[in-house]
Order: structure tokens, then sequence, then C-alpha cells
């Protein structure tokens, strides 16, 4: 049967081989990332799923009518409200759904998916690289000792996962700009990565490489920029190998009150529904950093699967919202 017909069943499908291999590797990588952040001594404080305003942009928000408030939006991230909960609590993660309206078709996207979110007070971007990559080496190597039949279930080739291991290659966004360009992919320097250009450079690499330093314009609002390099934002994007592209994005929070004030008014967003975020700085910060990890993309390259469609039990993608 075509895909088509078997999403339209999905119900059926998720009891074939193929998927109880890949729903029990998630399940072991969602029990990796827990036993992770708890034996580190990070708090569980999860954020909430309604949200009154963007995070990263107010044109991939999916609108909800709240009651007498108006519009509330599904979140796409509990960047924000982690700040908060480290202010409160030192070193903490947040465990949930996530949501993204981008009308895209590509292998990499779902318009529902989950993300864990740890966030560190008195931490840096290099702290937060380092944990990133203890994350991800953590994570691949449960899998690699509990889910070996899964795997075989799947065909997988379990040398690149055997080979993961820290540190991390790291470049700069500008290093990383120069081997596209070395490689003849045409790049606008200041943009965003998209998939071809993540593809290329992972290539490059026999491990997740961490991109830092990205363009403040190509980053959100909350970036902190580089002390060295206002342009340049402390920013970072693990790639991972094999074609899968980003899978933690992250970085340093801006504590500047005046320059986050700043920010907020270039994004064009609203200001009122902030000012609880800007209270962070108002009455004291410190430096703090974290990222998020997608679940459905980490599956999904250590099972070695064409789309994060089969990563989830009942996927939500651009036209498709049943079963």
């Amino acid at each position: 049967h075509g895909v088509d017909y078997l999403l339209d069943r999905r119900h059926l499908w998720i009891r074939s081989e193929r998927q109880h291999a890949i729903l029990r590797i998630r399940h072991t990588v969602i029990n990796a990332v827990r036993d992770f952040f708890n034996s580190r001594g990070f708090i569980l404080a999860d954020t909430p799923i309604f949200t009154p305003a963007a995070c990263e942009g107010t044109t991939t928000l999916f609108p909800v009518s709240y009651f007498d408030h108006g519009t509330a939006y599904l979140t796409q991230s509990g960047q924000l409200y982690n700040e908060a909960n480290a202010m409160a609590l030192g070193r903490v993660y947040c465990f949930g759904p996530t949501f993204r309206a981008e009308k895209s078709k590509t292998r990499r996207h779902l318009t529902e998916f989950w993300m864990v979110e740890p966030e560190m007070a008195y931490a840096t971007l290099d702290d937060a690289i380092e944990l990133a990559e203890s994350l991800i080496s953590s994570v691949v190597a449960r899998a690699l000792d509990e889910r070996v039949r899964e795997l075989d279930t799947l065909e997988r080739n379990r040398g690149p996962l055997e080979g993961v291991c820290t540190p991390f290659p790291r470049i700069t966004y500008d290093q990383a700009v120069q081997i596209l360009n070395d490689h003849g992919l045409p790049f606008q320097h200041g943009d965003d990565f998209g998939g071809p250009a993540e593809t290329l450079l992972a290539e490059q690499f026999d491990r997740p490489v961490a991109v830092h330093r990205f363009p403040a314009s190509a980053k959100a609002f909350y970036m902190k920029p580089d002390p060295d390099h206002a342009e340049l934002s402390l920013s970072v994007d693990i790639l991972a190998p094999e074609g899968y592209g980003e899978i933690v994005g992250g970085g340093q929070r801006l504590d500047d009150l005046d320059l986050l004030l700043q920010r907020i008014t270039e994004h064009d967003l609203p200001q009122e529904a902030f000012e609880w975020y800007l209270d962070l700085r108002r009455y004291g910060s410190v430096p703090h950093a974290g990222f998020g990890m997608g679940i459905e993309r980490v599956v999904a390259w250590i099972c070695g699967l064409d789309h994060v469609r089969e990563t989830i039990p009942y996927p939500r993608m651009l036209y498709r919202l049943t079963p």
C-alpha cells in the first residue's frame, strides 16, 4: 500500500513490525532524555501550551480563540517561560508538544512535535553546547544499548551512531558559509540555513557538528549578541550527520533590558505581551543559556528514517489532521 493509504489508516499501520520498532526506540529516547536531566539536578518545570504572543515570529503560529482575552496561540517553544523557571530554580527543563504553522512539506517538518528544552542560570553559550553534546551522545548510546533488535528490524547501519562521541566538531557561521561556497552551493551570507545547506555541512563530519555565532538578524529576538562582534549572536545549531539536519537550536539569552526592548520593537512584537518577560531583566538577571532538542528529528536520525512522520504515532502535517 502507498503512504497516503497507510496514513489514513494509521491506527492499523502502527501495529506493523516496522512501526513497533520505531515507537519502541522513541520510548527509549524519551526515557534517556528524562534520565539525563534528572540525574544532573535539573528540575522538570513544564511551560504553557497556550501563549499570548510569538516566541520566534508571528507567521508560524496557530491562533486560538481564548474566551474574553481574544486570540491566544499554540506554543512554538517553552523558551521564554523556561527562562523564568531558571531564574527561580537554577537548572530546569520542560518537555512537551510544540506547534509550528509553517506550510512546509519537507521530510523534516511536522506541525505538532515534541521538544525538550533545558535552561540554565549562570551559564554561557559554551555551557549550552557542552550540555547538548552530552545529551545527544547519551541518548544515542542508550538506544544502541537497549534497542539492537529494533535497529536491526529497521536495517539501520549502526556504524555512524557508534561513532557519536564528545566533543563534537565546532565551526562558526562564517566558516560554515565558506564551506558551502567552496562546495558550490549558492548561499547568501546573513541567511539562516535551509535543508540543503544543513545536509552539505553535516556531510563534512563523522558526527554531529555545532555551528555557532549566527548573524543576530537570522536568529530570535532574545539571543544575546557576541560582546566582541555585535552583529553576531551567541547562538548555536547542532546538525546531525547523514542528512538529518538541525536537531538542536539554542544559545545564550539576552539579559540587557534596553537592548531587549529594542529587539522586540525591531521584530514588530507587542511589548505588552512581554512585560512579564521584561521583568526578568528589570528585577535582576544573570547570564543564562539553553536550547531545544526536537524528539522526532532525533528519532528519525537514530532510526535512519526518510521522514519524521514515521517517528510519532499520529503525525500532524500540512493538510493532514486525521486519524
